[in-house]
């Protein structure tokens, strides 16, 4: 028997469509899943943009007002997809409705602000899922099943790469996204904090770290009206840039392994290239985003000159059975999110946590934390935070 269950989605810019388009698809791959999710509404301050989403995908009501979710008996569970300086208010608010939560990251803009939320939720007794969607890649779970079972002898080493130029223009608008109260710490939450949960998904806490943060594009005109996604703006007022285009940081982890996590919005030529490579005393395994099907294998007791095979993922790894039927078919960015409403939604029908948690996010925030105040003092900072 399969239950419905009652969803909203709060902020419909890309990433609330790619949430809504995740739900509609999920018992398309996971029919087994015994919720069936149900768009009741869809809340966007942006005034008409509710009401469009509405008509396009199907939800019953639309509304300008996050507070009215809260109080709609028929949301049972909540996407919250708005500007990250809302996640905290909106996430503790839906926690103590009752609501079960799929918040992306961000979790707010402070260690301080995702705790917040990861109590509220431990509080009432529901579900928290974040959206650190890069770990549901099938080759990166492959990876990680690979390095903890030892085929690459003990982790010596690893470096993570984020690099984009959604932010390279310079006449990319002066949103929310680039003000320290609204967007926090800028490419850290942005990027980095993926980085930050490859890190731990795939070796394991982070203890201290040095980092080195700067702005590259210090001014950028103010926009005339509403905006989505990464809009431009040219000719408007001035205004200062107030948080990190860029930010290189080295890693020391609990295991005593070494790291290096790199990340900037204002890369001209890079196109999301994101990766990771992570070495061992045995071995190596290397994933670049942009080739998400592939993993690069070296293992075996040559050592030197050891050569590296190219893995393609097929239905043996991670999730990857329930979209193709055979090895080097591809999947997509979109994929990985249904994977994550797929974890979300088996998370409430059996009220245990899959997938990326609230813990998960207090971790990688504490991280981001770190890397603020060792950037401002110049020296190395300790990453504390909740087990």
């Amino acid at each position: 028997m399969v239950d419905t269950l009652g969803v909203a989605v709060i902020g419909f810019g890309w990433m609330g469509r790619v949430h809504t388009q995740a739900y509609a698809r999920v018992r398309h791959h996971y029919p087994q899943l015994p919720l069936a999710p149900e768009l009741v509404t869809v809340a966007e301050e942006v005034p008409g943009r509710a009401e469009e989403a509405a008509a396009q995908f199907g939800f019953a009501s639309a509304t300008r007002d996050w507070r009215e979710v809260a109080a709609d008996p028929r949301v049972r569970a909540v996407s919250i997809t708005a500007p990250n300086f809302l996640h905290r208010e909106i996430g503790v608010a839906m926690a103590e409705a009752g609501k079960h939560i799929w918040i992306e990251k961000p979790v707010g803009l402070t260690a301080e602000d995702a705790g917040a939320v990861a109590d509220a939720v431990a509080a009432a007794g529901v579900q928290g899922t974040v959206g650190f969607n890069y770990r549901n890649a099938p080759a990166v779970e492959a990876a990680r099943e690979l390095i903890a079972a030892g085929e690459i002898g003990t982790v010596t080493h690893l470096r993570i790469r984020l690099f984009s130029d959604y932010a390279a223009h310079p006449e990319g608008a002066l949103t929310w996204r680039y003000e320290r109260e609204r967007g926090g710490s800028g490419v850290l939450g942005d990027l980095a904090s993926h980085g930050v949960d490859l890190a731990r998904y795939l070796v394991g806490d982070i203890a201290s770290l040095a980092a080195d943060t700067a702005v590259f594009v210090p001014e950028r005109a103010r926009p005339s009206g509403a905006t989505s996604g990464h809009s431009r703006a040219a000719g408007g007022e001035l205004g200062a840039v107030e948080n990190e285009d860029y930010v290189s940081c080295l890693l020391r982890f609990a295991s005593g392994a070494r790291g290096v996590l790199e990340a900037c919005r204002v890369s001209v030529g890079e196109q999301n290239n994101y990766g990771f490579e992570v070495h061992g005393t045995r071995g190596a395994v290397f994933w670049d985003f942009r080739r998400m099907n592939e993993l690069g294998v070296s293992r075996g007791t040559t050592y030197q000159d050891q050569s590296v095979t190219t893995v393609y993922v097929g239905p043996g790894h991670g999730e990857f059975a329930a979209f193709q039927p055979g090895a080097a078919n591809a999947m997509g960015y979109d994929d990985l999110k249904v994977v994550e409403a797929y974890r979300f939604l088996r998370s409430v029908a059996e009220g245990t946590p899959h997938g990326a948690t609230l813990t998960d996010a207090v971790h990688s925030a504490a991280a981001l934390d770190a890397m603020a105040r060792s950037a401002r003092s110049g020296s190395w900072a300790e990453v504390t935070g909740r087990a």
